[in-house]
């Protein structure tokens, strides 16, 4: 069979362009503004601090998860949600059983140093004396961050309430914080954490004590945004902060090793 030298001609062009084409790297997919999480922990502390109180034992399971919009301005919206277990703080007859987080805010850099500012509103359904309010401002450099927070709304989580439901002023209690997170071998992350609860207003006048919280422990990168965590966190002034009868005698500050297990998509 004989070929005529256009036919030659175009079959190596095509054979020559399909190369060049099957060598060319694919263009990486722009990130998605839109990030969904799901986690399942052996037990839920917030600032070192159990939020179900309902059980003595330290194995307090919680589902949690939550959603992200990230915009090119850098400008954010995000919701978070964790079942929790506490008694109303002006009905004992009645528990909160699932907190919601609302938040959103604004990113930015300067160089290597990463800045984010905004307001976070925490919501509890069942309970909304211990509804709170606060303002934030972070910043991260290298494997290094910390956060300080101001709580703007009149109460703070429902501490201080009396029993016939008035909310003891706790508006400008402060929380700062400082953490580190370092890859230590592929797939394996150190992180640490310690932060500092200042009480203000009537809350402290009352006598409520400020606390220290802390965190130590290592995550594990399983690939394709699955992670498993574990850590002990616990919090300081353990007499000061006990679980309601029956099991008084232990504390909602006391250290506690925690596994959670979450997906990001």
């Amino acid at each position: 069979m004989t070929f005529s030298l256009s036919k030659i001609a175009a079959t190596s062009a095509l054979a020559l362009s399909s190369a060049a084409f099957a060598q060319a790297p694919a263009a990486a997919p722009a990130p998605s503004p839109l990030t969904l999480n799901i986690a399942l922990t052996s037990n839920y502390k917030f600032r070192g601090q159990d939020q179900d109180t309902s059980r003595g034992t330290q194995f307090k399971p919680a589902l949690q998860g939550g959603i992200d919009y990230a915009f090119s301005n850098g400008f954010y919206l995000g919701n978070w949600n964790s079942t929790v277990s506490f008694v109303d703080p002006v009905n004992a007859a009645r528990r909160a059983t699932f907190e919601m987080d609302f938040y959103g805010g604004y990113k930015w850099a300067i160089g290597d140093l990463g800045l984010d500012i905004g307001l976070l509103q925490y919501y509890y359904p069942n309970a909304t004396k211990a509804n709170t309010t606060e303002a934030y401002i972070g910043a991260s450099y290298g494997p290094f961050s910390a956060k300080y927070s101001n709580t703007l709304s009149k109460g703070y989580f429902g501490t201080g309430i009396g029993a016939a439901g008035n909310l003891s002023d706790g508006r400008g209690t402060q929380y700062f914080s400082v953490a580190f997170a370092k890859e230590v071998a592929p797939s394996w992350t150190v992180k640490g954490s310690i932060g500092q609860t200042s009480f203000k207003g009537a809350v402290k006048a009352g006598g409520v004590p400020n606390f220290t919280d802390y965190s130590l422990g290592v995550v594990y990168d399983f690939g394709d945004s699955l992670s498993l965590a574990g850590y002990v966190q616990g919090a300081s002034q353990k007499n000061a902060y006990l679980l309601p009868a029956p099991n008084g005698t232990k504390s909602i500050n006391r250290d506690t090793f925690i596994l959670t297990l979450s997906k990001a998509f």
